[in-house]
């Protein structure tokens, strides 16, 4: 039997003693609009801790726009529906609390920094969280991070993404991923761009994360293309289509959306028309 307490869910097992909450993204009906515009229209969305979560959908469906909304960007304003966090709700925090609770968001489309160099900027971030680290510790911690992700040890003293190409920043955003060490990673298309080798390593990067929290993290993953996942294997994957999740399923799902593409929803899914499953 299952309850819920503080918006997480507990199990009773067959003798009476109550398991541990699990740790999840809860989104419920969730409704956003833009300027006036709504975008999401009803998403509905689990993502438990220790989990890879893949978001697909053509262009426009709102799988950007639920990114910003989770992280709190005012531009966003949510009309409607829910949102919590490890039983928290969301939908209260500023911006800053959620990311002291345990949320990450890396850019799409990164922007420059200038005269905030990426060693000020993560010891800032780190502190702003209640977990700085001693200068030798964090200096040994930066250096081992930037070597497994193959960039120079000058990048420390570069500002953030001033002058970086699109493979610089998208590596300098996982970076930062592996410094902080969230509970919930929501990576915006951290492969658009980026060529075999690049894509390789930023997704050995989030795996590489992901492992050593031991299932203390959880990845929502947002992608239009099936490459990335040949070297980050997602437990679930869920389709965007109009606004709402139209469609979840195992790994599988992206092998269709790959073979097939995306013209199944859009030719059969109207406003008002059926969705789609494979659930």
């Amino acid at each position: 039997m299952s309850e819920t307490a503080g918006g997480a869910q507990v199990v009773a097992t067959g003798n009476g003693a109550v398991a541990a909450p699990t740790t999840e993204l809860h989104v419920d009906g969730l409704r956003v609009a833009v300027e006036g515009k709504p975008i999401l229209d009803g998403v509905d969305l689990r993502v438990p801790v220790g989990e890879v979560h893949v978001l697909m959908g053509p262009n426009g469906s709102g799988k950007s726009t639920l990114a910003y909304s989770l992280m709190g960007h005012p531009k966003y304003q949510v009309t409607g529906g829910s949102a919590s966090f490890d039983g928290q709700d969301l939908l209260a925090l500023t911006p800053d609390r959620r990311a002291q609770l345990g949320l990450f968001l890396s850019f799409q489309n990164p922007i420059a920094i200038p005269g905030v160099t990426t060693v000020n900027f993560l010891r800032a971030a780190l502190r702003a969280q209640g977990r700085e680290l001693p200068a030798r510790e964090f200096i040994a911690r930066l250096g081992d991070e930037m070597s497994s992700l193959r960039m120079d040890a000058s990048f420390r003293g570069r500002y953030i993404n001033d002058g970086f190409s699109g493979g610089e920043k998208k590596r300098a955003e996982i970076l930062q991923l592996a410094m902080l060490e969230p509970r919930l990673a929501i990576l915006d298309e951290p492969d658009s761009g980026l060529d075999v080798d690049a894509l390789r390593i930023v997704a050995e990067g989030v795996l590489r994360v992901m492992e050593r929290s031991e299932g203390r993290m959880g990845v929502l993953l947002i992608t239009h293309y099936y490459r990335i996942l040949e070297n980050l294997t997602p437990d679930r994957v869920h389709i965007m289509h109009q606004g709402k999740i139209v469609d979840s399923g195992g790994p599988e799902l992206a092998h269709v959306i790959e073979r097939e593409g995306y013209d199944p929803y859009i030719t059969a899914i109207s406003p008002a028309g059926p969705e789609v499953s494979r659930r």
